[in-house]
């Protein structure tokens, strides 16, 4: 929590002494492939593949065009399988452990000169708020929001996750831009494993989740 409160001081702070310029704001569209896992979480434990999609609005912070606050609003999948490649023909293989997001990135943008079409990095929050689960027949009981009765284990997500978020890409004429971006979640996805009993000594630790996708995007003139 103190981490989060920490992030979002450095936002605000950077927001209010911005030259932030509301009027010149460009929107545009988003979307792209998401790789995700989540540390410490499932066994057997591998990726997941989903998709990210939403909206954005490029805001300018300086005069010369160069920086700015990108804030989004997009759906996220996110989560991770049972696709360990160590695992093959384990039950839990096949497993799916499917989180969906309304995810509201906020990052700060520069790019690397005031050129039209050049390269750019930006890094910000990322704030992640769970509208669904995803499971299927090769989930074990424990692993579901319901989780097992028994032993009080669960594998329901938290409603809320937070994460920092940072990427690097190229834009086109300031238009059409391809971007690389990798999420860190700061906080637990999955406290109803915390207590799980395992062999494992790692199991105790927070459930991060991680997300890389490769985004496409169109800003509007």
């Amino acid at each position: 929590m103190k981490k989060i409160i920490f992030s979002t001081a450095i936002l605000a702070s950077t927001l209010l002494s911005a030259q932030i310029d509301l009027s010149s704001t460009r929107y545009g569209i988003t979307a792209g492939p998401t790789y995700s896992r989540v540390t410490n979480a499932h066994n057997p434990s591998g990726p997941r593949y989903s998709l990210y999609a939403g909206l954005l609005a490029l805001i300018p912070i300086d005069d010369s065009y160069q920086f700015y606050i990108q804030p989004e609003v997009e759906y996220l999948g996110a989560g991770e399988s049972g696709k360990d490649k160590n695992a093959k023909g384990v039950d839990a293989y096949n497993a799916i452990y499917g989180n969906h997001y309304i995810s509201v990135p906020i990052y700060f943008k520069g790019y690397f000169s005031e050129d039209e079409s050049e390269f750019f990095g930006m890094v910000g929050p990322k704030f992640n708020f769970l509208v669904g689960q995803k499971f299927n027949s090769s989930t074990p009981q424990r692993y579901t929001a319901e989780g097992d009765p028994t032993t009080g284990i669960n594998g329901k997500a938290s409603s809320f996750n937070f994460a920092v978020g940072l990427g690097i890409g190229y834009s086109y004429k300031r238009q059409l831009e391809l971007a690389l971006r990798y999420d860190l979640g700061i906080t637990n996805t999955y406290k109803g494993l915390i207590n799980e009993l395992t062999k494992d000594p790692n199991t105790a630790k927070k459930k991060s989740e991680q997300v890389i996708s490769v985004g496409l995007s169109y800003i509007f003139e």
